[in-house]
């Protein structure tokens, strides 16, 4: 599918099949926090930091994305849910790949949540767009998280291993899980998946060492690289935070090394 090799090389790596996405999808989720404002000021920073891609709904496009300076990957969602939901992790589809094609997206994303009270019906969502994918050519990221009245601990690796391979199996393209805390467990995540995957964020961390020390681990655990927020877009400096989890992801960076960048904003290379 010569189509669906081309978009994904806007958003990783060609050789090393890496990347790093900001998803910026917060605003149905939780409303306008720190960060999201203006959203084409977040692009805007996150690109000059060396992001492969951003993620988000139809209102990234229409009102931030590719408003001015470098280029960058888009990625629009398909799926949402509101914290103000009696159960926000019932996720359901808001658009479609047809959408995003004419959106000038360069691949969709959806979220399923494993072990959730609806997950039945986000798997057929996640079967429905994969199949539109393979049939339009379109890169698909699926997230994939396990929660619900069975997961005791949504970073087990026991949980995480078995949501990307839920997604690998369904024919997503990227699987993006929480990272489970130590890169032994984490490989194997990354070898029971026969797609690339990424972490993500999470909740806002104390320190960018410990943004940064999950970056690392993931990478050498042979993960191919990030989706992560509000770790960026809410840091002091966006861009020198962007340029230094960019640095671990592309260049295999120290820590040391990228908390350099992050403190003197140059993006050193190795």
């Amino acid at each position: 599918m010569i189509g669906k090799k081309v978009r994904l090389e806007r958003l990783m790596d060609r050789e090393k099949m890496r990347t790093v996405i900001v998803p910026m999808d917060h605003g149905v989720s939780v409303g306008p926090i720190a960060g999201l404002i203006d959203m084409g000021a977040s692009v805007n920073a996150v690109a000059d930091g060396g992001a492969n891609a951003v993620l988000g709904h139809l209102g990234l496009p229409l009102h931030g994305h590719r408003g001015y300076g470098k280029d960058i990957g888009l990625i629009l969602h398909l799926s949402a849910s509101t914290s103000l939901n009696p159960d926000p992790n019932d996720k359901v589809l808001v658009s479609n790949v047809e959408r995003s094609i004419r959106m000038g997206a360069d691949g969709v994303s959806i979220h399923c949540n494993l072990g959730a009270k609806h997950e039945s019906k986000m798997l057929e969502a996640l079967g429905q767009v994969s199949l539109a994918c393979m049939d339009w050519g379109m890169p698909l990221l699926a997230m994939m998280y396990c929660r619900g009245e069975k997961i005791k601990n949504e970073y087990d690796v026991k949980f995480v291993k078995h949501a990307a391979r839920v997604a690998s199996e369904l024919g997503a393209d990227i699987v993006k899980v929480n990272y489970t805390g130590s890169p032994d467990t984490f490989r194997e995540v990354v070898e029971g998946s026969s797609i690339p995957v990424v972490i993500a964020g999470g909740e806002k961390m104390n320190t960018v060492a410990q943004v940064l020390t999950m970056v690392k681990g993931s990478i050498d655990a042979g993960g191919a690289g990030v989706s992560i927020g509000r770790n960026v877009f809410q840091a002091a400096d966006t861009t020198r935070i962007t340029a230094a989890i960019s640095a671990i992801v592309h260049r295999n960076a120290s820590v040391k090394d990228a908390l350099d960048i992050v403190k003197s904003g140059a993006n050193k290379k190795k």
